[in-house]
């Protein structure tokens, strides 16, 4: 009994027979055993000193005191909503009892595993198991969490490698984050964005001079398996470690997503990481090959809910999603064992939907929204060249431009395997440095009509001096846009190397010998001209002195390597 009702209670077995029923219409039935001759004779002994007159209440009193004294009474107690399992098998679990459950909201079932409700149906809730179902069995009860999917976020992810519900896979202990996000939100409005401006730099020359990214851009990276798609994203990611190694504020933090890789490749690239001394800057979201098809679902919205975080706090951070074909494909497995309707290639009907709400929440935001971007990498995976195919015509309308790489290309050594006629950004020439623009301008054009050209050169050898001209200097330009894998290369060093080629510095310099001629001159620029390159790197542009400084040096640089 309550220690507040104490009192009351012993008064109560003290007094007299009216306030004993006072307390039985209070409580509902008081059961009175004792003796009538005994109640009779305390009741006339307790009148005749007057006892009953000094203390005792009316029946209306004593039912308001108690009344009052009881409404402050609350004992804590824990209410459930729990359902049982009626059907369980593939990942897919159906569930009777969740009668108000939400959409998207986190189930626990009786073993600890956690799952997501995705059909609401008029008898029953369809949730996908996030891990093993193998414990799971029919009757199994089934809690409401009353939470949707979250994941933690903010600075203590980076440097980690966790799965796609944000818990630690690395051996490094527990996650020290600041807060936790929904994994799907809406995305950004119009009013709080700003339009693409400012460069997000990759490193690779053929990226940066022809298909340049802006901060808060969508750039598909789309090819065959084994063209370098994954190669190209990871030389953006290791071309911010200078940024990060000065502490500059325009600095990016890196979330990898893998969807679908091995776990071997997922090692792989964390001890890649690791020795670039990139992981500092980078967290790892990985859903592998042998998890549920839920976990590779939820992946990308994971890693986008992180990266968020750095968008919505005045922060940079590029996202990688490598790659949306298997999430993709993980989807349509859901839904087909859902019993949702099937359309094109089996695929359900909003997996656009699925698609463009994790893209558009990449974004440059405005100055009065934090000045913040999440710039996006989505990676796609071809058959055989098929870009017609459902999923990568829906990405390629999705996002802001592609960069196509083709195995034939590839395996005739132009590394990385760009087809730049193909290959195309179409917001982020407002974002590309003007010292970039300066030089490589023309560059495009010139490839294109050489990749032409050399078409018909192989039916003839009676060439024109102009068309002649063109192939040698196309022949030259490719092979200044090879680059080697996970060199990325400062942007000051890309504009010198370029500069050569596109005004003709190296039409007398041998195709073989133009990886040569890179090496020995970026060395002799970094040795003996390292205050030009500063005044490039700090201007972002070639003034009129840059420019002649720049054209001289090169020019005697050439003429003694040729001596060479």
């Amino acid at each position: 009994m309550n220690r507040a009702l104490r009192p009351f209670a012993r008064a109560l077995v003290r007094s007299s027979d009216l306030l004993v029923r006072g307390r039985a219409a209070v409580h509902g039935a008081l059961w009175v055993t004792a003796n009538r001759d005994q109640r009779q004779r305390s009741l006339s002994s307790w009148r005749a000193t007057g006892a009953v007159r000094r203390s005792a209440l009316s029946a209306a009193e004593l039912s308001a005191i108690l009344e009052e004294k009881i409404s402050g009474v609350e004992e804590p107690f824990d209410v459930n909503e729990v359902g049982r399992v009626l059907t369980i098998g593939d990942g897919i679990a159906r569930v009777y009892g969740l009668n108000n459950v939400k959409a998207g909201e986190m189930v626990e079932f009786a073993d600890g595993t956690k799952g997501m409700a995705l059909n609401l149906e008029q008898d029953n809730v369809g949730v996908v198991v996030f891990g093993s179902d193998r414990d799971i069995t029919e009757g199994s009860l089934v809690k409401r969490t009353e939470a949707i999917v979250d994941v933690p976020v903010g600075e203590g992810v980076i440097g980690r490698v966790v799965d796609a519900l944000g818990q630690p896979i690395d051996g490094k202990g527990p996650i020290r984050a600041v807060q936790r996000r929904r994994v799907d939100v809406k995305a950004p409005g119009i009013i709080p964005r700003r339009s693409v401006h400012e460069p997000m730099l990759t490193g690779l020359k053929a990226v940066d001079s022809l298909v340049p990214i802006g901060r808060g851009q969508r750039e598909l990276i789309i090819g065959d398996r084994q063209t370098g798609k994954t190669a190209v994203a990871i030389d953006a990611i290791l071309n911010q470690k200078k940024a990060h190694d000065e502490n500059r504020p325009e600095k990016i933090y890196c979330i990898y997503v893998g969807v679908g890789q091995k776990r071997s490749t997922i090692a792989q690239l964390v001890n890649r990481l690791e020795q670039a001394d990139a992981l500092k800057y980078t967290c790892i979201v990985a859903a592998t090959a042998s998890d549920a098809a839920p976990l590779q679902f939820l992946a990308p919205f994971s890693g986008c809910a992180m990266g968020e975080y750095f968008r919505d706090n005045g922060m940079h951070a590029l996202i990688i999603y490598d790659d949306l074909s298997k999430q993709a494909v993980a989807y349509r497995q859901m839904s087909l064992l859902l019993r949702r309707p099937p359309g094109r290639e089996a695929y359900p009907g909003d997996v656009f939907y699925l698609h463009s709400r994790l893209l558009e929440r990449a974004a440059k935001m405005s100055d009065t929204a934090g000045a913040g971007s999440l710039t996006a990498l989505p990676i796609i995976e071809t058959q055989a060249g098929d870009v017609s195919a459902y999923i990568p015509t829906n990405v390629i309308s999705i996002t802001d431009g592609q960069i196509f790489l083709e195995s034939e290309l590839f395996y005739k050594g132009q590394r990385p395997a760009i087809n730049v006629g193909i290959s195309v950004s179409r917001v982020g020439s407002a974002a590309q440095p003007k010292a970039m623009k300066q030089v490589a301008g023309s560059m495009k054009l010139e490839l294109a009509q050489h990749r032409e050209v050399a078409a018909f050169a192989q039916f003839g050898s009676d060439l024109d001096a102009a068309t002649q001209q063109l192939l040698n200097r196309g022949d030259r330009l490719n092979e200044l846009l090879k680059q080697g894998q996970y060199k990325p290369m400062p942007f000051e060093e890309q504009v010198c190397v370029i500069y050569g080629g596109v005004r003709g510095l190296l039409d007398k310099v041998p195709v073989s010998r133009i990886r040569e001629y890179e090496a020995a001159m970026l060395q002799n620029m970094r040795s003996n001209h390292g205050d030009l390159l500063a005044k490039i790197r700090q201007e972002g542009q070639l003034s009129k002195e840059s420019d002649e400084a720049l054209r001289k040096i090169l020019t005697e640089f050439i003429a003694t390597f040729h001596k060479a």
